[in-house]
């Protein structure tokens, strides 16, 4: 098959180029996209759908150094930088954000162009026949958009329920149309942007047939997605709501037995939507992580903040499944192998696990301890711990002590996922950092700069300055 690069200029006047071996599109010389007499097959309509699919691996997203399986971590209190590294995305653990450091201006860009690539089949939907098939395929691309805009706006623009002013502040742009030559403004305050997100979802979950794999969108997948975005937005009864219809459909939140072949991928027990990886694309998820070197040694980037490691438990089977203790020159260091562990091909060829039923349980019982329903928080927890610590017994916290609880088992189940800097922003918490250092006693050097306040500026990333230089109507963020 043809492999093709198309460049799309967005509507953010950034330039990408991504290629791939699944279309076949037509490209003028002035890389102009020609999409006329492309979109008319289902085959055609299939293509560009797992097209938008492959934009999750482009660079910014799940690709090279400041992919964003490791940067929100960074920014965050799960990890300390090794001195021994490469000082890789050394000014976004320091927060020095400016608009041209590429580990916290990479996603902006990278979500539009994934955006972009559903929205090249939204528009051109119209050539199907009605039916099954294009319902969909609509679904898909609405769901995939969502995600992007999602992934967009949760880093740029402050979470709904971080402050009181938070859902009237400035937003982003939703791009619903493709248009490479389009220049738009941030019109949209935060909760419009949410409402456009959930529109897009709510549609995707209404009409989605597609059940082929984890590696496409299904119905609870979109289900435990309107749960992460309504708790985000404090409508916690929403959240309840969608969560436990996904918990209906995919219950499993990955037994205890099979959950470190979840992360060598021979198995998908709990997954419910991951960015698949191949041998071919070889796309090394663990890289930003560390290296490894002649003699299986390993070389780490960042390490795991030893005040966080003792939070795993002897009995948890997780501490095994992220974390190995080794050596490396003359000190013991705590490394995270979560992305390190592929059978039957590259060990870092790891799929991304973008969702999973264990977040979704977590966000409910969250959310039902926020409305006030202690015993129903406390049983989804158990059922979670059930499958984590060898010989569990069933817990009995109340009030701040089941928070407490709630809170721990999401920073160790869903470590190293992105999800503790956006944990700590939406609850309007500060980042305060331990004063150990790297090592697996936590001896050495702690981090240069051990918090950042609620009141800092920089919990919302800066808008890519390349984009302002070609777009002056695009607004940065206060502060840059």
């Amino acid at each position: 098959m043809k492999k093709n690069i198309v460049r799309v200029v967005l509507f953010a006047s950034l330039a990408f180029t991504v290629a791939s071996c699944t279309d076949d599109l037509t490209v003028l010389p002035n890389d102009r996209l020609v999409l006329d007499n492309y979109y008319q097959s289902e085959s055609d309509f299939r293509k560009g759908v797992d097209y938008a699919y492959d934009g999750f691996k482009i660079s910014g997203y799940y690709q090279q150094d400041y992919t964003q399986l490791i940067v929100p971590d960074v920014i965050s209190d799960n990890l300390i930088q090794n001195p021994l590294g490469r000082r890789s995305n050394n000014d976004a653990y320091n927060f020095n954000f400016a608009g041209d450091v590429n580990a916290v201006v990479a996603a902006y860009g990278a979500g539009y162009a994934v955006a972009a690539r559903a929205n090249a089949v939204l528009d051109k939907i119209g050539n199907l026949a009605p039916g099954a098939f294009r319902s969909n395929i609509e679904a898909e691309a609405r769901g995939i958009r969502a995600i992007a805009h999602f992934d967009i706006v949760r880093r740029y623009c402050k979470i709904p329920t971080q402050s009181a002013d938070a859902g009237t502040s400035l937003g982003i742009a939703y791009v619903e149309k493709f248009d490479p030559f389009q220049l738009v403004t941030r019109n949209l305050n935060v909760n419009q942007v949410y409402d456009r997100i959930i529109d897009d979802l709510l549609f995707a979950e209404q009409n989605i047939t597609q059940n082929d794999n984890v590696g496409k969108l299904k119905k609870p997948a979109i289900q435990g997605m309107l749960s992460r975005v309504y708790l985000y937005k404090g409508d916690y009864d929403n959240a309840i709501l969608w969560g436990q219809k996904a918990l209906a459909l995919s219950p499993n939140v990955g037994t205890i037995g099979t959950f470190k072949n979840i992360w060598n991928d021979t198995s998908s027990d709990g997954v419910l939507f991951k960015i698949l990886n191949s041998s071919i694309e070889n796309i090394k998820t663990g890289s930003a992580y560390n290296q490894t070197l002649g003699g299986g040694q390993i070389k780490s980037e960042y390490v795991v903040d030893f005040d966080f490691y003792t939070k795993f438990g002897t009995t948890d089977i997780r501490k095994s499944s992220y974390i190995t203790t080794s050596p490396f020159t003359d000190k013991t260091y705590n490394n995270i192998i979560k992305y390190k562990q592929a059978t039957n091909k590259p060990i870092e060829a790891v799929d991304v696990k973008y969702l999973r039923t264990a977040e979704v349980l977590l966000n409910v019982a969250e959310a039902m301890f926020k409305k006030g329903d202690e015993a129903g928080a406390l049983g989804l927890l158990n059922t979670l711990r059930a499958q984590r610590y060898t010989e569990f017994v069933p817990g009995t916290e109340a009030g701040q002590t089941l928070w407490n609880a709630i809170m721990l088992e999401r920073r160790l189940e869903l470590a190293f996922e992105t999800d503790r800097f956006f944990t700590l922003k939406r609850l309007g918490l500060p980042i305060q950092r331990s004063n150990f250092g790297p090592e697996s006693t936590g001896a050495g050097n702690p981090a240069p700069v051990l918090s950042l306040p609620v009141s800092s500026h920089k919990w919302q990333w800066p808008i890519p300055q390349d984009a302002i230089n070609n777009n002056p109507q695009i607004q940065q963020n206060f502060g840059y």
